[in-house]
């Protein structure tokens, strides 16, 4: 299970951005890359995924799909409102 997702952030397609930190959160990440040679982008991909992660309730899911009426097919015309 874990090597797949691993696999996914690793491949997933990386975009450019510009965060603003404070010094002191520069320092602590300059200082964790000089000691675990992580990129400090991966600590900041990590620190957006925990909070995606907290609040994934505020976000958007898929649609709960509800039973088609009796005799409706999937491919049928939608009904007009």
């Amino acid at each position: 299970m874990y090597g797949k997702l691993i696999y996914n952030l690793l491949m997933a397609k990386k975009l450019a951005t510009t965060i603003y930190i404070t010094e002191e959160q520069q320092l602590a990440l300059k200082e964790l890359n000089r000691r675990t040679k992580v990129p400090i982008a991966e600590f900041i991909r990590e620190g957006i995924d925990l909070v995606l992660h907290k609040n994934s309730h505020k976000l958007p899911g898929q649609m709960e799909l509800r039973p088609l009426p009796e005799g409706q097919s999937p491919t049928d015309k939608p009904a007009e409102l």
